[in-house]
């Protein structure tokens, strides 16, 4: 459907009227303090927060560069200020700084000549960003380390950004109003990104931005996860996060009088299938309902949040929303197999003050699948958990709501980024001890391991070195 110019589904329909709602409650409105139009300039360069070392008593040696190639970095997605900061990934320094927004003046122009694009955005800003806006979601660098590419939800896009430059190389606009969690495919060579309120997940060209072709999925995609051969993506939609219903005294209520949570149903569509990453065919489709009924556990949500796997793909650990643990899955069997449940230090908190329903965010495996790294993000620690009985170790007092974890490429580190307190700390799998802890921007969420040129980072000169 067409309205004069803009582009409108009756599938947004309810999202508009709770947007309308909010926002002439007052709760829209004006900009957001944390946007950063200078975030690549040198002025917000000399503002950076200086780099922090790990405390002397859990210094680990790293091993040195020795690769003559593209520079082995990790990005830390700094999602409200729209910067992505680049940290060695052998010495764990900072190196510098990328600007994810170089077009911002461009694009809010835009948005602000469209109705609907800016009601959207500023939606966004109220339901989702905890009042700031989303300039960067997920980020993934080309084998050789030249471009960047972003998904940035508030402009409901996909850049790639030349990283010795700056500039955009190329731009692609997803369907719908809200780009999210991409996936990049082994061989370097596509992105898989979700479209939240298009309901699709895009196939990217990562040198032309072309669209090379897109799946369905539920309401609000979400992960992604390619195979280790590249055949399959494993993926997740995870329903309206963002609305106000999800009392669990109510939902409780109904469920025990008419034997029917009402107010999950007002969740939408969630799906958790595997893709055929050549044809885009669903292989198939898995009914978390049924199987989490019949394992016990019909109480708990059937959106799946970020997941993890062995690395033969059989067994998946997934979260899901409101869940303070997390659940093993046996993908051959299609069965729920156990629940792992970890503290609840949130007070009392009600769940619908959860942030996007995630009680936690993020979960990882190291390489000998031997441990996962829990990220307990309302309860602000993560949980280093042993596969075989659950037993955990909490790490609790460095920072507040960890965001998103990530195996380093060795598989022998946890990455975490505390996006309450603009930290990122690396754990080692083995010793359960923090060995390095690196100062970032504001909101950090994604981490992902990549490449740079190596005549950027000497371009950076000493600016960000201690």
């Amino acid at each position: 459907m067409t309205i004069g110019q803009y582009r409108f589904s009756f599938k947004d329909l309810g999202i508009l009227t709770l947007l309308t709602t909010l926002l002439l409650a007052g709760c829209g409105g004006g900009g957001s303090d944390s946007a950063a139009p200078a975030a690549a300039t040198d002025e917000a360069q000399r503002d950076a927060p200086p780099q922090q070392d790990a405390p002397d008593d859990i210094a680990e040696e790293v091993p040195e560069e020795t690769d003559d190639g593209p520079r082995s970095v990790i990005f830390v997605g700094n999602n409200w200020e729209g910067v992505i900061d680049v940290v060695d990934a052998s010495s764990y320094q900072r190196l510098g700084r990328i600007s994810g927004i170089p077009d911002q003046k461009e694009r809010e122009k835009a948005i602000a000549l469209n109705p609907l694009d800016l009601l959207f955005f500023q939606g966004i800003r109220v339901l989702i960003g905890e009042g700031n806006h989303q300039y960067v979601d997920d980020m993934y660098s080309s084998p050789d380390g030249r471009l960047l590419i972003v998904s940035r939800p508030s402009y409901a896009d996909v850049v790639a950004i030349d990283v010795v430059s700056g500039e955009i190389a190329w731009r692609f606009e997803v369907d719908g109003y809200r780009s999210d969690h991409m996936a990049l495919s082994p061989d370097g060579t596509q992105v898989a990104v979700s479209a939240s309120t298009g309901n699709v997940v895009h196939i990217l060209d990562v040198e032309t931005g072309e669209e090379l072709g897109r799946f369905p999925s539920g309401d609000s995609p979400h992960e992604n996860i390619y195979s280790e051969d590249g055949e399959r993506i494993y993926h997740a939609s995870i329903g309206t996060v963002y609305t106000p219903l999800d009392n669990q005294l109510i939902g409780d209520l109904t469920d025990g009088l008419l034997g029917q949570n009402l107010l999950d149903a007002t969740k939408g569509e969630r799906v958790f299938q595997v893709v055929d990453a050549n044809s885009l065919e669903i292989i198939k489709q898995l009914d978390l309902e049924k199987d989490l009924a019949e394992a016990g556990y019909g109480n708990l949500s059937t959106a799946v949040r970020p997941m993890a796997h062995t690395a033969d793909e059989r067994y998946f650990y997934f979260q899901l929303s409101f869940l303070h643990g997390f659940i093993e899955y046996d993908m051959q069997e299609e069965k729920v197999l156990r629940l792992a449940e970890l503290p609840d230090l949130t007070n009392g908190l009600p769940r619908e003050l959860y942030v996007n329903d995630s009680a936690h965010h993020g979960i990882a495996m190291s390489a000998d699948d031997s441990t996962l790294c829990v990220a307990g993000t309302m309860s602000d620690y993560v949980a280093l958990v042993n596969r075989e009985d659950f037993s955990h170790q909490l790490k609790t007092g460095i920072g507040e709501k960890p965001y998103w974890v990530t195996t380093s490429a060795d598989g022998n580190h946890c990455y975490v980024s505390w996006s309450g307190t603009d930290q990122m700390s690396v754990f080692n799998y083995q010793t359960g001890q923090e060995v390095a802890r690196v100062d970032v921007g504001d909101h950090p969420q994604r981490i992902r391991e990549g490449s740079v040129p190596e005549a950027w980072v000497e371009a950076q000169g000493s600016l960000f070195l201690p």
